[in-house]
């Protein structure tokens, strides 16, 4: 399993970094040829279920996951958030941590993936691609 770990400190307020971090349908904008469908109804919560479609033309692959976990931050408390990646191409676990700092926020995101029939010998590969588009992801994210 590729695992990888993203770390970002921001002066947004920890209530405002969770919002634009778990806004699902930003990160279609935020991630190139990729779209987001959120398949529940609002607001999110554990059970809600939401899409990643990465295509170029007709070529592309659905990544459906679903939140397992789900705790806003609130009054100096960390917000946290588990999703359940379940999709035929990619299957594994993600975890967005954030908490309040002095300053704003500080956001961990990890990441731990596997690819349907790509060898584990590739893992490396996959997990600093992954740290690279996920970090790309995270900053246009967290922008002003």
């Amino acid at each position: 399993m590729a695992v990888f770990r993203i770390e970002r400190f921001t002066p947004l307020p920890a209530a405002e970094a969770w919002r634009r971090v778990t806004d699902w349908e930003r990160h279609g904008g935020a991630v190139p040829f990729t779209s987001v469908t959120v398949r529940t109804g609002p607001p999110t919560r554990a059970g809600t279920v939401f899409v990643a479609r990465t295509a170029v033309g007709p070529l592309g692959f659905d990544d459906p996951m679903e939140v397992v976990r789900w705790t806003p931050p609130a009054a100096g408390r960390a917000g946290v958030c588990r999703l359940e990646k379940r999709g035929p191409v990619v299957r594994g676990r993600a975890s967005i941590d954030i908490r309040p700092t002095d300053s704003g926020s500080h956001v961990v995101w990890v990441e731990e993936l596997r690819v349907r029939l790509l060898p584990r010998l590739f893992d490396p590969l996959l997990a600093s691609a992954g740290r690279r588009l996920f970090s790309r992801e995270l900053g246009v994210l967290l922008e002003d």
